[in-house]
C-alpha cells in the first residue's frame, strides 16, 4: 500500500529517464522509512548523552572523532558503490545502522563501549548511504526538470523529518529514551526491504580512478562543500545542545517532545519553500538562489546566539528552513551537473562527501575549544558567530551550470 502511494505521486510527473516509476517509488519509499528512523532517534542523540550525564566537552569530542573515523569509510564506499551498485549499497547502509540503534540504547548499561559501537556502525553506515544516494539519483534525474525532482524529493523528506522528531519524543516520554533507539533499528529493518529487488541504474564492477577526474573543474565546488558541513553540525547537533540547555533545561524527559514540536513547525514553510525552489532552480536562477540563501542562512546563525526562548527558536528554525532548503536545493542541483560534466559520477561524489566530512570536522573541534575556553552556552554562543562567517563559503561554488 505504501509502495503504491508512492507511485500514484510519482506517474503524472514523467520525471526520470533511466528508471521505471515502481523503481524509483520503491527508491522513495526507502528513503522515507530511513529519514523517519535516522530522526525519530538520532536527532536526540547528542541530547540523550546530554542527559544521562556526559559532559558537553566530551560529546563534542565524540563527534570530532565520530568524523576522523567517516574519513577512510568514505572511499571504502565508494568502491562498494562502484563494485555492487549504489541501490545495494543503500541496502547495506540500512542494516548497518541497526547495531548502531541497538548500541546506543545500551549507554546507561556499558557507556563508553556502547557509544564507540555506535559511532563505528553508524559512520560507515551514513557513509554508504549518502554516497550511494546521492549517486543513485544524480543518475536517473531528469536534465530539464531537475530542479522539479530534487523539490518533490525535498518535499518528502521534509515531511519525514517534521513528523519523526514528535513521534520520537512521545515514545522518549512514555517508554524512555532506549526504547525510541530500538524503535529506529526496526525502521532500519523495513528500509532495507524495498531495495532487495530492484535493479541497478548504475553499471557495477566499475574501476575508480581518481587520476583521470577533472580536479579544477570541480575545485570550487569541493571547497564550498566543506561548508555545508560546517553548516551541518551547526544546525544538527550544537543548536539542539543549545536548545536543550539553555532553553528547556530541567524539562526531563519530556525535553524529546519539546524538541520535536520545535523541529517539526517547519513543515509547511519546508513544503511551500521546496516547490517554489525547484521551479527557480529549472528557471536558471539556481545561481542567484544559491547566494541569497547562503547569506540568510549566516544572518540565522548569528541569530541563534540570541534565541533563548521557545518562540524566538520556532522563528529561527523556520528562517533557518527557508535559507538552508534553498541553498541545499541549488547546491545539489550544481553537483549534479558537475558529476555529468566530470564523467566520474562516483569519484566526485566521494570527493564531495569527503570535504563536507572535512568541514565538520572542523566546526566539531572548533566547536570544542570554544566550549572549553568559555563555557557551555556562552562558548556555543560565539561558535554560532564563528559559524556565520564559515558558512559563506558555501555560495563561492562556481558551478558551470550557473555560469550559462
Amino acid at each position: 500500500m505504501i509502495k503504491d502511494i508512492f507511485y500514484n505521486l510519482l506517474k503524472s510527473r514523467h520525471f526520470w529517464r533511466y528508471a521505471s516509476f515502481s523503481e524509483i517509488a520503491e527508491l522513495y519509499m526507502s528513503r522515507t522509512i530511513r529519514i523517519v528512523a535516522v530522526y525519530v532517534a538520532t536527532g536526540f542523540t547528542s541530547v540523550y548523552l546530554f542527559k544521562e550525564g556526559y559532559s558537553l566537552t566530551f560529546i563534542l569530542i565524540c563527534w570530532a572523532c565520530y568524523y576522523v573515523f567517516k574519513i577512510p569509510q568514505i572511499f571504502l564506499s565508494a568502491y562498494l558503490a562502484a563494485k555492487i551498485g549504489p541501490k545495494h549499497g543503500i541496502m547495506i547502509s540500512n542494516l548497518l545502522y541497526i547495531p548502531a540503534m541497538i548500541s546506543i540504547g545500551f549507554v546507561p548499561n556499558f557507556g563508553l563501549p556502547a557509544i564507540i559501537v555506535w559511532a563505528m556502525f553508524t559512520a560507515f553506515s551514513t557513509s554508504i548511504y549518502q554516497l550511494c544516494y546521492m549517486i543513485d539519483f544524480s543518475k536517473i534525474k531528469n536534465v530539464e526538470h531537475a530542479g522539479k525532482e530534487i523539490a518533490i524529493m525535498n518535499i518528502f523528506e521534509k515531511v519525514a523529518i517534521s513528523l519523526s522528531p514528535i513521534a520520537g519524543g512521545l515514545v522518549a516520554l512514555f517508554f524512555g529514551p532506549q526504547v525510541v533507539m530500538w524503535v529506529a533499528a526496526v525502521l532500519f529493518l523495513l528500509a532495507a526491504l524495498p531495495l532487495l529487488k530492484t535493479s541497478e541504474q548504475v553499471s557495477v564492477r566499475q574501476k575508480i580512478n581518481f587520476r583521470g577526474f577533472p580536479w579544477k573543474m570541480a575545485a570550487r565546488s569541493l571547497i564550498a562543500q566543506s561548508g555545508i558541513g560546517f553548516d551541518y553540525i551547526t544546525t544538527g547537533v550544537i543548536w539542539g545542545l543549545f536548545i536543550t540547555i539553555a532553553v528547556l533545561s530541567g524539562s526531563g524527559n519530556a525535553i524529546y517532545v519539546d524538541l520535536g514540536i520545535l523541529s517539526s513547525v517547519t513543515i509547511l514553510v519546508a513544503i511551500v519553500t521546496s516547490y517554489a525552489y525547484g521551479r527557480l532552480i529549472d528557471r536558471k536562477q539556481g545561481g542567484n538562489l544559491l547566494k541569497f540563501s547562503v547569506i540568510a542562512n549566516a544572518f540565522v546563525h548569528v541569530s541563534r546566539a540570541f534565541s533563548l526562548t521557545p518562540s524566538s527558536v520556532v522563528v529561527t528554525n523556520v528562517t533557518n528552513e527557508m535559507a538552508t532548503t534553498g541553498y541545499n536545493m541549488a547546491f545539489m542541483r550544481g553537483m549534479f551537473d558537475t558529476a555529468d560534466l566530470s564523467g566520474h559520477r562516483i569519484v566526485y561524489m566521494c570527493a564531495s562527501e569527503f570535504a563536507s566530512v572535512i568541514g565538520a570536522l572542523i566546526g566539531c573541534l572548533m566547536a570544542v575549544g570554544c566550549v572549553m575556553s568559555l563555557g557551555d552556552i556562552d562558548g556555543m554562543k560565539v561558535f554560532f558567530i564563528i559559524a556565520a562567517a564559515a558558512v559563506l563559503i558555501i555560495g563561492t561554488a562556481k558551478f558551470q551550470l550557473y555560469r550559462k
